[in-house]
């Protein structure tokens, strides 16, 4: 290992995990693996105003999509519904299909499916924490360019030193 390999614990950044391929924002405009789950936002299709956060939990495979103020899918009945297609297939482009199905805990049959391979039902999930992450997402798109510290992410230690 080079000396530089942990120099970046002791920098105010994050290491940036580029996309597996460039993709488009319109449909999914949010994804991430996180808190056990890939999980997103989804454009609704029939209403500019509206959008669904979507998840599909590691392990389980459970998954639920419901509006940003937890109103259940209408497609949602016992299997995927689109949006959740949506969201995996976004997914798979920001992440690539490997890294997506080893974070799930699933296998990918050679079709390369993924929502095909869940064996999850419906599980209700609160909506908030998701939404809330993609609306401070949306806060740093208007940020004027810098490479000077932002004050809110302050907190991270500079240090170097685990504790």
């Amino acid at each position: 290992m080079s000396a530089d390999a942990g120099a970046w614990k002791q920098r105010s950044t994050a290491r940036v995990v580029w996309p597996a391929q460039p993709r488009k924002l319109a449909k999914v405009p949010f994804v991430e693996l996180a808190d056990g789950r890939l999980q997103g936002v989804v454009s609704s299709g029939s209403d500019i105003e509206r959008v669904y956060v979507s998840s599909i939990a590691a392990g389980t495979h459970t998954f639920d999509c419901s509006t940003n103020n937890n109103r259940p899918c209408g497609g949602l009945h016992g299997s995927p519904c689109k949006h959740l297609r949506a969201l995996a297939d976004e997914a798979v482009i920001q992440y690539g299909l490997d890294r997506v199905a080893g974070y799930l805990r699933v296998e990918v049959g050679d079709d390369g499916d993924l929502i095909g391979s869940l064996a999850g039902g419906v599980e209700r999930t609160p909506a908030a924490t998701v939404f809330s992450r993609y609306l401070r997402h949306l806060a740093y798109l208007e940020l004027p360019g810098t490479t000077a510290p932002l004050p809110e992410l302050h907190w991270f230690p500079a240090t170097g030193a685990v504790r």
